[in-house]
């Protein structure tokens, strides 16, 4: 189990997954395993996805939205640099946020974190208090 962070660049959507969730909480480090780019066809898919498949499984579209960059500069070279912010605008997630490449051997390993603006908030738990699709309404068990 993990979220898709689904950010759309030049045409084809940069994919991180967040084991956890986003977190509301500027505190809260989220580790995000980058992997490889996904078509913008997949943005509209909900329903199971079967095993020996890529992503086998359950899918739910958890939150979608748009977003602007915050960081100066084209945003696709400023996350091949491995730094990039962004303010998104979902229907579950809203405010700045920022994903920062670590270092490691293996998988790109980043964190996304909230920043802090009126939108950041320690005591809520959206990935908990709010686990139904925007699409469908269904929660991942459900499918």
């Amino acid at each position: 189990m993990h979220y898709d962070f689904r950010l759309e660049v030049n045409g084809a959507m940069r994919s991180w997954a967040v084991p956890k969730g986003p977190s509301t909480d500027p505190r809260d480090k989220r580790l995000a395993m980058q992997v490889g780019d996904h078509p913008m066809s997949w943005n509209d898919f909900e329903g199971r996805i079967a095993e020996g498949n890529y992503g086998a499984g359950a899918v739910i579209i958890w939150d979608r939205g748009t977003y602007r960059p915050l960081t100066d500069g084209d945003f696709g070279e400023a996350l091949d640099a491995g730094h990039a912010s962004f303010w998104l605008e979902g229907e579950k997630l809203r405010g700045g946020w920022s994903l920062r490449r670590m270092r490691g051997d293996g998988k790109p390993q980043w964190l996304l974190v909230k920043r802090r603006d009126e939108q950041a908030d320690a005591r809520r738990r959206p990935t908990s208090t709010q686990p139904e699709s925007v699409v469908s309404g269904k929660r991942i068990d459900e499918l």
